[in-house]
């Protein structure tokens, strides 16, 4: 008897374990039943003739605000916007308000993602004082991404910055641990640069490259004691880079496509705080380095740190104003648009975006186009040449730094588990997101 699937999609360039290659795709109970020539038909066939079909995209950094702040975002219009921008999973972050400290914390941000998320989504536990030594049984409930801890101080009140308790959160655990890595005691020592108001383009000036550096080298210097892996989140600085390629034994690394395109002076002068962010947009040659870094392999992944607030929060005057900017629907665009400028390939977008997450944090049954892994897929047509407009954008903040960019490439079609979520720029049905699942917690 023919075999039957639930969705094929046909006549695409498949990027595959391998290569990239034109094969069709063939689904059957969410998950990915066969590659290749097939020959029989489907429920539904998605007809990918020009485009490309490529893993599905994981943001494994995204603050969606919800429970305590919805006026700035919520897990609905996160996750819309993720399905938007060709993302099939997410990681939110744990500075929600409350903070997600416990394990009724995390059960509640389940509770209110069933049958409102777009696409798939994991949780961090944040790291305190009060949870460290309960860190080790947290890190492995259903639904938890992980442990973020915060050493230095950003948006909400979650921050580890004392040695001892560095200590007791890194020694309760085995998952690798994404960090926030500024030097809480020289931002203090630093904040009367700006306390009393200041120009926005002082933001790197306040929050510099040595409050990075020492904080990236005490960091590092405790994780190897405690034996343990560590994910420095949105690396900035040209200087960290030589630091942590030296250590990358126990030690991955992100950053975000803001730190990759935008660039002080000139952003602050645009943007104004809109473009101030934790840490900060820095200089030209911070920007080459990290890009050198792509280049050479130091960088694992790249997460939007998608961080919304209002446009009237965000018009407070500096230093009032919040640190952050939405990023989850632009991440792609972006990508692709400097993939067609040379400065990265589609092999290693595709490893920086969804096989890069998946191995760092050990996801199962995403990250590539392989039968038996999860139907996530994001479909792209690589010519297509767009402009970011903010209409366009699903957030709930309702704006982006990057509207008015014309990009070539953009995400045509977006596949979780096996249903298209995102066609042409709409959402279709319902939310139909659940829990990624990962190998150290099955």
């Amino acid at each position: 008897m023919a075999e039957s699937y639930d969705l094929i999609i046909r006549g695409g360039i498949a990027a595959t374990p391998n290569g990239i290659a034109a094969a069709d795709i063939a689904i059957r109970a969410v998950r990915i039943a066969a590659i290749g020539a097939v020959k029989v038909s489907a429920a539904e066939e998605i007809d990918a003739g020009g485009l490309h079909v490529l893993p599905g995209a994981i943001d494994t950094q995204v603050h969606f605000r919800e429970p305590g702040l919805e006026h700035k975002e919520d897990l609905a219009t996160g996750t819309a916007a993720a399905a938007l921008g060709g993302v099939t999973a997410v990681f939110e972050m744990p500075n929600t308000k409350p903070s997600t400290l416990t394990a009724e914390d995390l059960a509640d941000k389940r509770r209110r993602a069933l049958g409102r998320v777009w696409c798939d989504i994991a949780f961090f536990i944040g790291a305190a004082a009060e949870n460290a030594d309960q860190l080790g049984e947290l890190e492995r409930l259903p639904g938890c991404a992980g442990v973020k801890m915060f050493m230095g101080s950003s948006t909400g009140n979650l921050l580890v910055a004392d040695e001892e308790n560095i200590r007791r959160v890194l020694a309760n655990g085995r998952r690798r641990m994404a960090v926030h890595s500024e030097d809480e005691a020289r931002l203090r020592e630093r904040h009367a640069l700006v306390k009393d108001g200041a120009d926005v383009a002082m933001h790197p000036v306040w929050r510099d490259v040595e409050t990075a550096v020492r904080s990236t080298q005490r960091l590092l210097r405790l994780a190897r004691a405690a034996g343990r892996r560590v994910h420095v989140l949105h690396v900035t600085t040209a200087e960290e880079i030589p630091i942590l390629a030296a250590n990358k034994d126990i030690a991955t690394v992100e950053t975000t496509p803001q730190h990759l395109t935008l660039v002080a002076p000139e952003c602050y002068e645009r943007l104004g705080t809109f473009a101030q962010m934790n840490p900060p947009i820095r200089e030209a040659r911070h920007r080459d380095a990290l890009w050198r870094a792509v280049e050479q392999g130091v960088v694992d992944c790249i997460g939007s740190d998608h961080a919304p607030h209002t446009r009237e929060e965000k018009a407070k005057p500096y230093p009032q104003s919040p640190s952050g900017m939405p990023g989850v629907q632009t991440l792609l665009p972006l990508l692709l648009d400097h993939m067609n400028a040379g400065r990265l390939t589609l092999e290693r977008l595709i490893d920086l975006t969804s096989a890069g997450p998946a191995r760092l944090y050990g996801i199962a049954g995403k990250g590539r186009i392989a039968v038996g892994y999860d139907a996530d897929l994001t479909l792209v047509d690589l010519k297509a040449r767009r402009t970011i407009r903010e209409p366009w954008i699903a957030s709930r903040c309702g704006w982006t730094p990057f509207d008015g960019m014309t990009v070539t490439g953009w995400p045509i079609a977006t596949v979780v588990r096996g249903q298209a979520v995102m066609r042409d720029d709409q959402l279709l049905g319902t939310p139909i997101g659940d829990m990624v699942r990962f190998g150290d917690t099955l």
